[in-house]
């Protein structure tokens, strides 16, 4: 399988990509939330906007911000990547504290988002997205 450098364009595709071989029964996480995500310290010298949502199945993630989201969210890579494909809540936290994470919006849907417990059809889209991942 081939893999791609996270957040590249390669990676958006392909990611999309598994979100279209997915069955129409397939679920998501509990917690419906839209989010407006701009990643900075990219390995390649430039913020990346992206959004990601819940709200129809497995977690979407595509480039470009959403006219309206419940939370705005700027980050690190690193932390992005911990969050994203390794799912990883306590480098949340941990780049919380240190200030590396910037939220405005819902909070409440965020520490929902934080403590819920994500479907078997996501834990398996999260492990695809993990496989294709550099």
């Amino acid at each position: 399988m081939a893999t791609y450098e996270f957040l590249s364009p390669e990676w958006i595709d392909a990611v999309k990509a598994l979100r279209d071989d997915l069955p129409d029964t397939a679920s998501g996480v509990a917690v419906e939330v839209t989010l407006n995500l701009v990643v900075n310290e990219t390995p390649w010298g430039t913020p990346v906007d992206a959004h990601v949502d819940t709200t129809q199945g497995p977690l979407i993630v595509s480039e470009g911000h959403l006219e309206t989201a419940d939370l705005h969210v700027t980050v690190d890579y690193a932390t992005a990547r911990a969050l994203l494909v390794d799912g990883n809540p306590q480098a949340a936290m941990t780049a919380f504290m240190a200030g590396k994470i910037q939220v405005d919006g819902d909070l409440a849907k965020l520490m929902v988002l934080q403590g819920s417990s994500p479907e078997p059809s996501a834990i398996e889209f999260a492990e695809k997205m993990r496989a294709l991942t550099s």
